[in-house]
């Protein structure tokens, strides 16, 4: 990545945000803001695009937003193509365990002077705004929030003479199980429908035992799959996977397809993801589909979810940045944050927070190593092909989890 200077972007948003009109500071030419979202904003919240969009054209004259979903699987190589091409897009989606790699390299603008007048930024999710920050200086604006929790059907879980919502994870499991039992005749039937691969899931079991992924020790970072306790953790979640799944999902990354089709066609009772997934799960399924916090092995405790969430962040390319600090601004409102909030996203600040099961989940939860080099580790699959091979047998536990921390540490310890 080049690194490259950021003209005159204070300047630029100050007359953006304030004193002079909107339209006056932007121009009222005809001129298009390109926005990369993902296709969870499609899919989940199309409406909550429209308005921000609606509100940017009102107070842009002779403005026009084009919004194109991206796929999580190749959004990232797609923005180094037009990064190397000098053609990104004005603002961008970013996970926010992606953002680091591309702030040290400067491909962001630098946002610092600006943080008030974002809606709500004084209370700003601490992890969201982390993510975001590099080097004490903040390259993006927090967009939403997710934890992860059970979306099941209430309906089939009646049936099966479950009354009360788990409090263990084995209770979880035995539960899960006679559901199983008693929708076997349905082919292709999981009680629990959740990717193999999908580390998310996974390492939650991880954390869950007191391990983790990674440790910066010495001045270098050191694997820490294959410690006692994460081993622990692995092994409780192949144990876990195999009693409530199809053999068929262990090598699935859980997006492919999404574990809410599975749900929607009848062939799951219960999904574990972004709390947003009663979206799409089945008008049919509608008034049965319901949610729970997903226990721990530790009864009366959560297990720990992955806080994941999405920030968003003007390209330093891109000569829009004031149009675009103003795009944010409207797309990350009090009233759009609600309206996530509304779709089972945790909002981008705490004072936006509800009592939600999405929000009670959010209580004990994890983040990956804030390494430069960690979305190396992601693109790469190193978990993905761990998961994989442990759930097949095609490794043990153990020899899985020792490669992939080998493989862990030689990532995030190369050159940036």
């Amino acid at each position: 990545m080049r690194y490259r200077a950021l003209v005159a972007l204070t300047a630029a948003l100050t007359l953006a945000f304030g004193v002079a009109s909107a339209s006056t500071a932007l121009g009222a030419s005809t001129n298009t803001l390109t926005v990369w979202l993902q296709v969870d904003a499609q899919n989940g919240w199309p409406n909550v695009v429209a308005a921000a969009n609606s509100a940017f054209t009102a107070n842009h004259p002779g403005w026009t937003v084009n919004v194109q979903y991206q796929q999580w699987s190749d959004h990232l190589q797609k923005f180094d193509a037009t990064i190397a091409g000098n053609d990104t897009p004005d603002v961008i989606e970013m996970g926010n365990t992606e953002m680091t790699k591309y702030m040290a390299a400067g491909e962001f603008a630098n946002l610092t002077g600006m943080k008030s007048q974002f809606p709500n930024s004084s209370h700003w999710l601490g992890g969201l705004q982390a993510s975001a920050t590099y080097m004490h200086k903040l390259y993006g604006v927090p967009y939403y929030a997710g934890s992860r929790v059970i979306t099941y059907r209430s309906d089939l879980f009646k049936r099966a003479g479950i009354r009360r919502i788990p409090r263990s994870l084995a209770q979880f499991q035995t539960d899960l199980v006679k559901v199983g039992n008693m929708e076997k005749r349905v082919k292709g039937f999981s009680p629990l429908y959740v990717g193999g691969e999908d580390w998310y899931t996974a390492l939650g079991f991880v954390f869950d035992y007191g391990g983790s992924i990674a440790a910066y020790r010495h001045g270098r970072w050191v694997g820490m799959l294959d410690s006692p306790r994460s081993l622990a953790g692995l092994n409780a979640f192949k144990q876990f996977f195999q009693a409530t799944q199809s053999k068929s999902t262990a090598k699935l990354d859980g997006t492919n397809p999404f574990p809410y089709t599975v749900f929607s066609q009848g062939k799951t009772a219960a999904n574990y993801g972004p709390a947003w997934y009663t979206c799409c799960t089945g008008k049919q399924y509608a008034k049965v589909t319901k949610q729970f916090v997903m226990p721990s092995h530790v009864a009366g405790k959560p297990l720990p979810g992955f806080l994941g969430g999405s920030d968003l962040a003007i390209p330093a390319q891109s000569p829009n940045q004031a149009a675009a600090a103003a795009w944010i601004a409207d797309f990350t409102s009090t009233a759009s944050e609600q309206a996530l909030a509304a779709k089972g996203n945790i909002p981008n600040a705490t004072n936006l927070l509800g009592h939600s099961v999405n929000d009670r989940a959010a209580a004990r939860s994890w983040f990956v190593p804030q390494a430069t080099n960690w979305v190396n580790v992601e693109n790469g699959n190193i978990l993905k092909t761990m998961l994989g091979s442990m759930l097949s047998g095609q490794l043990s536990v153990k020899q899985a989890a020792t490669v992939a921390s080998q493989n862990i540490a030689q990532t995030l310890n190369q050159p940036a």
